[in-house]
């Protein structure tokens, strides 16, 4: 009787873990379609890796999921292996480039997005991530990689634009939004990191009637959709070259001249106070909106003292009723690429070695 309760114990033992095996690999994968076994063995890289590079606003107040704001933010990094997945914490429309290929339009993903469905060759590969535009974020939760590979450090310039501006320098109506933009467009011609502090309907004044101005919102986390944003902490980084273009919304307003041409001065002397020796590039809005009181304000400065801070005539750059623009105000694709070839042969000639 004994041996036949042994015998027993062990059909049952043997049993149960044969109901677990085929849980493991048959009941589990299909029970949980977001997590594949491949995960249970693969390598987790966390938001906090200092290997993942990160431009534009980012909020890292909660180490498990870094959440960006402003349209054009990014991630860069690279990772070995043939295979990346990215985890999102909530939905968001994200661009992707893998070794410097084509920015691919991931629309509305959330929770465990596989990047590779194509393998990769073996090897290293580099890997971005831009938020589609100024109205989504992306709630970066990390990355997966396969099992054995690295997180590695990217190939990134160590000089940043930073640009400032409207519903124009946020690429509003083109194609691929802040991907579509001048300020995207010249800052990849000329192999520098970037950043678009730019949206739609902002004025640079907030003292124009039913428009938010930039001059207050520029140093703020978060965009004009969140009315309590912390402050922006402007040692986070010191931008090597700042280019602004505002003013078509405040004449939209019936701003004054005078007015605008003392807030711009605030503005850039605000501005200055927080970036000391960061050359500012002052743009001539491209229909030529609020172009005497920005020309001024730059004289002024000029004539006060600071010679780093420029103005850029853009007469000519587009044709107004033509198919540089998509509508009254805004350029078009096409549009905003002639301004990004000017824009980035003047920075390039003026600060060769530089950006």
């Amino acid at each position: 009787m004994g041996s036949m309760r042994r015998y027993a114990i062990v059909g049952i033992v043997m049993a149960a873990l044969l109901l677990a095996t085929a849980y493991t690999f048959y009941a589990w994968p299909w029970l949980h379609p977001r997590e594949p076994l491949v995960n249970l063995l693969s390598v987790q890289v966390s938001p906090v890796n200092t290997d993942i590079k990160y431009y534009g606003r980012w909020d890292m107040m909660n180490r498990h999921e870094y959440v960006s704001y402003w349209g054009g933010a990014y991630l860069k990094t690279a990772f070995s292996g043939r295979h990346v997945e990215l985890r999102l914490g909530e939905a968001a429309n994200v661009f992707v480039s893998i070794d410097r290929g084509p920015d691919v339009l991931y629309h509305g993903t959330k929770g465990v997005l596989n990047l590779t469905p194509l393998a990769l060759l073996n090897g290293d590969h580099s890997l971005r991530v831009t938020t589609g535009s100024e109205w989504t974020s992306i709630h970066f939760q990390g990355l997966i990689l396969d099992t054995g590979a690295r997180i590695l450090s990217p190939q990134v310039s160590p000089e940043v634009i930073e640009f400032i501006g409207d519903s124009i320098t946020a690429g509003y109506s083109d194609k691929m939004n802040d991907l579509s933009s001048y300020a995207w467009l010249t800052a990849e011609q000329l192999g520098a990191e970037h950043v678009q502090i730019a949206t739609s309907g902002i004025c640079l004044s907030s003292m124009v009637p039913s428009c938010a101005g930039m001059n207050t919102q520029y140093f703020k986390l978060q965009t004009l959709q969140y009315p309590d944003s912390p402050l922006w902490d402007t040692r986070r980084f010191i931008p090597n070259v700042l280019v602004i273009n505002l003013g078509t919304n405040d004449y939209n307003h019936g701003q004054s001249a005078s007015a605008f041409e003392l807030s711009y001065l605030a503005f850039i002397q605000n501005l200055r106070q927080h970036y000391p020796n960061t050359p500012i590039y002052v743009l001539r809005t491209f229909s030529g909106y609020m172009e005497l009181p920005t020309r001024a304000a730059v004289d002024i400065l000029n004539a006060s003292g600071d010679h780093n801070v420029f103005y850029i005539d853009t007469t000519g750059w587009l044709t107004p009723g033509s198919s540089d623009f998509s509508n009254r105000l805004h350029p078009s694709d096409s549009g905003q690429r002639k301004v990004a070839f000017h824009l980035a042969a003047i920075l390039r000639h003026r600060h060769s070695g530089e950006v």
